[in-house]
């Protein structure tokens, strides 16, 4: 097909039923108006002026030159859209989102049917907006997403309080406190900057706030009803990334209407991803919309509905640039089969039922175990991804097979089951499985976390009857992994993975009955080995100039004498010139995690972070957030600050506190 001649807007602005203005960026394929075409919303709250426009500017003009028009809007209160935003996933922003594209149904240039695609946020809100069923609203692409927000999002994880969730919420509120662009918005950016920075919330009040199950987390969460969604949704993410199991659960719940795409990545769209290889993205995507917004039967409906990049023994290193692994297509997902491994009295990881295990084991993890864990989820193939697993497993009881005799590969998401008791109402349980090669090196394959008090549930947690032996089972992350001859599989089980999850009040540990261990691993099945194609541009995003070069560390510090653990992260992204707008801005962002071994009331968490935007003629604003989270054995404590600089000069101050009941959490 030939392509297209396309123009680009940031003139056009779309103003809702309560007269907010929401700032939109548009790519219009040339003859439109005579011509309708279809068009695709992406709809964030992460500005797109600077925050995302290399990958706006790596996408859309494909689009548009494939007919595609491309709509890039803000969320209110961010950017330079009008308001301020009221939270995430809000039953406003969806219905902002469904007036946007209902507006975007009714120009003279559209062709009235709408897609809606996004990675994490937008990957997130574009399923919940599919689900309104806005009549327009004909197909979703969903990178990096989530069917179920209290389970496979950034704050709760199985019941276990996730470190993130205090790191999003500075993230976030490091994001809404930035200033619109003067340029675009005209003498009025400082009253709609003032407005942003004094009625943003801090996020974490409101998440906290909801530590179980409950009507906060169902709003939103796409599984409530997957019988309700009919809209056709593809749904992509990373064996890499902390959203890994959405696509198969999407497809387990929503059924034909829905396909899966998994690679080996992290959390950044797969034509420009890591580790590789990466996909043609913009093939897929220009394939799915012609299909669902222009009725062309191109057999898209019809394409596998899994596909799964299977890693083969990646092993960790510094950077992750490609990991070895071939890709295998399922027509119809089902529940796998599994090999089932127990204990055996040797202490051996053995596959079959019913192992004789080595008897009662009290396992009490060191409270610092964990730190070669990685974040929950990735931005960068380095020491964000799990590193070496030795170091970790020195906290942790293991459990080994003998090297393979033959290879053995799995795609979905292991079970284990366990009979163990606990001293106190809770512990967290962590689970993994790990790849060790022939050398000694600890691949983690993947993971698993669990709340005791939420293993019956997660809207009614309740107390361990102390000292008592229950059955628990736990469901691990998905994975795709072939193990090879020569190699041997672990299953290391701890009570810590710091600083991924936070402490239970006590950390008492458990006992556990080995005998009772059963460890289901998924395996592949029936299945087609295939050629996914890859990106022709293996450079796509654009090149902006750097004013000033960005930076990364990411390290760990011991006090020796105090038995303290120090998780440092630190990142500057650099200063930055886009070259058309002009607009120069940077971000430093850095996380601290302390915690004594001993300890779980030690554990404090403190993230600052400034922002710094400037042009040419001499504007200057900065502003700076700290966030911090602290505990009892009853109680969180959170606080948080906002300072706006104009000039140098300190124009705006603002302070969060509060203190929350711990329940169950």
């Amino acid at each position: 097909m030939e392509k297209r001649s396309f123009s680009v807007s940031e003139d056009v602005w779309i103003t809702l039923k309560d007269g907010t203005r929401l700032a939109t960026r548009i790519w219009m394929p040339e003859g439109a108006e005579k011509d309708p075409v279809p068009a695709v919303l992406e709809f964030l709250p992460y500005r797109k002026r600077d925050g995302t426009s290399p990958r706006d500017e790596s996408t859309y003009p494909v689009f548009a030159e494939a007919g595609i028009a491309g709509v890039r809007v803000d969320i209110r209160g961010s950017g330079e859209s009008e308001g301020v935003i009221d939270g995430e996933y809000t039953p406003r922003e969806l219905s902002d989102a469904c007036e946007v594209i209902e507006w975007i149904a009714s120009q003279s240039w559209s062709n009235g049917k709408v897609g809606m695609m996004g990675i994490s946020w937008g990957g997130f809100n574009c399923l919940q907006t599919a689900a309104l069923k806005p009549e327009a609203l004909k197909a979703v692409i969903s990178i990096a997403s989530t069917v179920d927000r209290f389970n496979d999002d950034i704050h709760y994880k199985n019941g276990c309080h996730l470190y993130a969730n205090l790191s999003w919420a500075s993230t976030m509120l490091t994001y809404q406190s930035r200033t619109p662009d003067k340029a675009l918005v005209g003498d009025k950016w400082k009253e709609m900057w003032l407005e942003r920075l004094e009625g943003e919330p801090f996020f974490l009040e409101e998440w906290i706030e909801h530590q179980r199950r409950d009507a906060y987390w169902e709003h939103g969460s796409i599984c409530e009803d997957f019988e309700g969604f009919d809209t056709p949704a593809l749904v992509i993410a990373g064996w890499a990334d902390g959203y890994r199991n959405t696509p198969l659960k999407a497809v387990e719940g929503v059924g034909e209407k829905a396909k899966a795409l998994i690679g080996p990545w992290i959390h950044k769209y797969p034509h420009f991803a890591w580790p590789k290889p990466r996909a043609d993205f913009h093939g897929e995507a220009i394939a799915w919309w012609n299909r669902w917004l222009r009725d062309e039967q191109n057999g898209a409906e019809s394409i596998p509905q899994a596909r799964a990049y299977i890693l083969d023994g990646p092993r960790p290193k510094a950077w992750r640039d490609e990991d070895p692994g071939f890709w295998v297509a399922k027509d119809t997902w089902s529940k796998p089969e599994v090999a089932v491994f127990s204990i055996a009295g040797d202490k051996c990881l053995t596959e079959g039922e019913g192992g004789a295990g080595v008897g009662d084991i009290y396992l009490r993890s060191p409270l610092d175990s964990g730190v070669n864990s990685g974040e929950w989820f990735t931005l960068k193939p380095d020491a964000e991804m799990a590193g070496d697993q030795r170091v970790d497993d020195a906290g942790a009881l293991v459990f080994e097979t003998a090297p393979l005799q033959d290879e053995a590969v799995y795609l979905g998401m292991p079970e284990l089951s366990l009979d163990l008791s606990c001293s106190a109402d809770w512990e967290n349980m962590v689970a993994r499985i790990v790849d060790v090669h022939p050398d000694g090196t600890a691949t983690r394959v993947v993971y698993g976390v669990l709340n005791l008090a939420h293993r019956d549930g997660y809207a009614e947690p309740k107390a361990m009857p102390k000292d008592e032996k229950v059955s628990v089972t736990m469901r691990l992350d998905a994975c795709g992994y072939r193990l090879k001859p020569g190699h041997r599989m672990r299953l290391s089980l701890a009570t810590a993975s710091w600083p991924l999850i936070l402490p239970s009040p006590e950390a008492p540990g458990v006992t556990i009955d080995t005998a009772s261990i059963r460890l289901a691993m998924p395996l592949l099945g029936a299945h087609e080995r295939i050629d996914m194609p890859q990106p022709e541009n293996p450079d796509p995003l654009p090149n902006y100039t750097f004013l000033e070069a960005g930076s990364t560390r990411r390290f760990v510090e011991r006090d020796l004498m105090t038995g303290m653990t120090h998780y440092h992260i630190q990142e500057d992204t650099g200063f930055e010139e886009h070259p058309d707008t002009k607009l120069r801005n940077q971000e430093t962002r850095t996380e601290c995690w302390s915690i004594n071994a001993d300890d779980p009331q030690s554990m404090k968490g403190v993230c600052e972070g400034t922002t710094r935007y400037e042009r040419e003629d001499g504007w200057n604003v900065r502003t700076h957030t700290r966030t911090e989270l602290t505990c009892t054995k009853t109680e969180w404590i959170l606080s948080a600050s906002v300072k706006g600089y104009e000039g140098g000069e300190e124009i705006f101050s603002k302070n969060f506190s509060k203190t929350v009941k711990r329940d169950f959490m």
